[in-house]
């Protein structure tokens, strides 16, 4: 949908209903509560002064009010909830590939969709960058449920302008506009190299989740023949003689060894990943995470 469109056919409102309804249900059942238990706020705010009573801290005590009224008075506080959290999808030509049950890109927005409508659930201001070999499109963090259904709606409706990757280019900008700490979520199939040191730099300053959204033809290659395949970012056109057993096994390597490097470089900068993949969908790793998340706060 071009920038400065406003009239929203109705099929896309069937489309931003339809997803809203489903992300709904899962966040009910499932990830409202583990959302809010690993994402906290950002420390804790004064609530009120009120009575001393027996069991509360004494480091809590206000000793000005205390002097005045001649009895003991303690400060109050609670936890700050709001956090701003911002989805930064991919939508390079490469994302708009399936070979199962539905493409990258169907994911990417189904996933978006359950963290903006959890965001929205706890209060949270939800932002959204959309980006391809450039920037996209940039809906600021704003809170509420209609904000989560605009970021919905975007994705569905949004046509990128680029075919390629510059996924380092996005990650630097986020960078630049987020003056504060904030929890980014990317969504991407990650075949794009050269963004290790603009991701390093991202992360030095915000919670970074990497949400790797993937498909099984991109790590094993089916005995089809031979078979003419084309570059979805490059338009480079390649034939390939599937049948042959060194070629299936040469890809294979190959794919496992780029997924490796991948894993070890999340690693050595501390950002977490959630693996998705277009066969199994994204409700168990999503869940897995939250889980992990939990159980690491716990333990410190």
């Amino acid at each position: 949908m071009p920038a400065g469109s406003t009239a929203i056919p109705a099929e896309l409102l069937r489309q931003v209903r339809r997803i809203e309804l489903f992300s709904r249900r899962l966040v009910d059942s499932m990830f409202a509560g583990a959302y809010r238990a690993v994402f906290k706020g950002q420390g804790v705010e004064f609530a009120e002064v009120r009575e001393y009573s027996a069991g509360d801290e004494v480091r809590s005590i206000d000793w000005n009010v205390t002097a005045r009224m001649g009895r003991p008075f303690v400060k109050k506080y609670v936890e700050e909830r709001e956090l701003t959290v911002v989805l930064a999808v991919d939508l390079s030509g490469s994302i708009w590939f399936g070979s199962v049950r539905q493409l990258k890109a169907t994911m990417a927005v189904e996933l978006a969709a359950v963290l903006a409508l959890a965001a929205a659930r706890n209060n949270d201001r939800t932002g959204l960058l959309l980006f391809s070999d450039r920037i996209e499109h940039f809906v600021p963090p704003r809170k509420g449920r209609r904000q989560a259904l605009r970021i919905v709606r975007d994705l569905l409706a949004w046509r990128p302008e680029g075919v390629g990757t510059d996924l380092g280019g996005a990650l630097e900008y986020l960078r630049r506009l987020l003056a504060h700490r904030s929890v980014v979520f990317l969504l991407s199939d990650l075949l794009a190299n050269g963004a290790e040191r603009a991701l390093k730099l991202l992360v030095q300053r915000h919670d970074v989740i990497v949400a790797t959204i993937e498909d099984p033809a991109e790590w094993v290659l089916p005995d089809v023949g031979f078979a003419r395949m084309r570059d979805a970012e490059t338009g480079e056109i390649v034939e390939v003689d599937t049948s042959h057993p060194a070629v299936r096994r040469a890809f294979q390597q190959r794919s496992a060894a780029e997924r490796e490097a991948r894993t070890r470089m999340l690693r050595r900068l501390g950002v977490d990943e959630i693996v998705c993949s277009t066969d199994h969908g994204y409700v168990d790793p999503l869940h897995r995470f939250f889980r992990a998340r939990g159980e690491r706060a716990r333990r410190r």
